[in-house]
């Protein structure tokens, strides 16, 4: 489904400009629609809770022009960072499909996550994150969907009008 959402932004990019993308064109595209190189989680800390059951997560993360505190509790790393961020920003949040795999090989190998999220019970769209942490790679990829969805700019908006 992923590749079904990317290739509407490519063919929204190729209608406007008229030519054909390259592939170097197609990487750059993916890593400005999905916000690779704008990581927003800027630190973030795990504990486990009844003896593995649960984590509690405490993390720093940066939307729009605002830093915020997001604390959450769940199953595992990415529950209790969406339990964290819809609490923190007030927004419905699911994770409705991850994946994941290794970019390169041995000790400098990087994960890639893809996250698939519904935001709002009404917009579903997929975050990507990339990092040498599967764990902050997650993190990365839901922030990524985020910001898709427009939260970053809406923080914006909140943050200048208080």
């Amino acid at each position: 489904r992923l590749q079904i959402e990317f290739s509407q932004v490519v063919q929204r990019v190729m209608d406007t400009t008229g030519r054909e993308l390259t592939a170097k064109d197609l990487y750059a595209l993916f890593e400005s629609e999905y916000g690779l190189h704008n990581a927003a989680v800027i630190q973030h800390q795990i504990t486990e809770r009844e003896a593995g059951r649960s984590v509690a997560l405490q993390a720093q993360v940066q939307m729009g022009a605002q830093a915020r505190e997001v604390r959450g509790e769940g199953t595992g790393p990415i529950d209790a960072f969406t339990q964290g961020l819809a609490a923190a920003y007030g927004r419905s949040l699911r994770v409705l499909d991850y994946h994941e795999h290794a970019i390169g090989s041995g000790a400098n190998a990087k994960a890639v996550a893809y996250i698939e999220l519904r935001v709002d019970e009404s917009q579903t769209l997929f975050g990507v994150g990339v990092d040498g942490n599967i764990v902050l790679a997650s993190l990365k990829a839901i922030v990524s969907g985020l910001k898709r969805s427009g939260l970053a700019a809406t923080t914006a908006t909140e943050s200048q009008a208080g």
